[in-house]
């Protein structure tokens, strides 16, 4: 099986936060590795969807969000300062 090597922006299933699929995340580089032809489920329209699926062609119910980490939080005690 072929390995694909995608930047998390990239607008396909698999490097969206909200698909349940079968993926590698590189957070430091912001890369995600998928198999070429990988499947999961889209937690937010409750359906299979390939991993590669381009989001753009989704009608209706795609609130694709890329996988990119959050900004630390600030710490509440050096916040008051």
């Amino acid at each position: 099986m072929k390995k694909l090597i995608l930047p998390a922006e990239v607008k396909v299933c698999a490097t969206c936060s909200y698909w349940d699929g079968e993926r590698r995340v590189d957070s430091e580089l912001r890369l995600v590795v998928v198999g070429e032809d990988c499947e999961g489920e889209c937690l937010v329209q409750a359906k299979n969807s390939r991993g590669l699926n381009d989001v753009r062609g989704e009608k209706a119910g795609c609130l694709w969000e890329h996988l990119a980490p959050d900004a630390p939080a600030a710490d509440p005690d050096t916040a008051s300062s």
